[in-house]
């Protein structure tokens, strides 16, 4: 089995900045790729940011030039350093990554969430 466990979420004002953290542990081979996606209140679960494990990045539009995605492969820990954030960017902010784990089988696993709110 393998666990995401997400931290740095908190109330932010606009034009703040927080870096979350998504730890992976558990029987892990290899991570593939690792990625952070978020869910605002009656709104569907999208995609912010992502990156591979050969570091190539993928944004949302609506946070490029704000949000930097990266990640510590031997620590399998993804980070997100959020700038410049907006009261649009309050939601719970999940981590997922693509891992293939022990027995060579590959699997899709999120974390819990950590809240994320921007508000004055």
């Amino acid at each position: 089995q393998v666990q995401l466990v997400e931290s740095g979420g908190a109330l932010v004002q606009p034009g703040g900045s927080l870096r979350l953290s998504c730890a992976a542990s558990g029987s892990i081979i290899s991570i593939r790729a690792m990625g952070w996606y978020r869910q605002a209140p009656g709104k569907q679960r999208e995609l912010v940011a992502t990156i591979t494990i050969y570091n190539s990045t993928n944004y949302a539009d609506s946070v490029k030039g704000r949000f930097t995605i990266s990640r510590a492969n031997a620590k399998n820990t993804v980070y997100l350093q959020m700038n410049s954030l907006k009261p649009e960017d309050t939601a719970v902010y999940y981590c997922n990554a693509a891992v293939i784990s022990g027995g060579w089988e590959f699997g899709n696993y999120w974390g819990q969430g950590t809240q994320v709110t921007v508000s004055s």
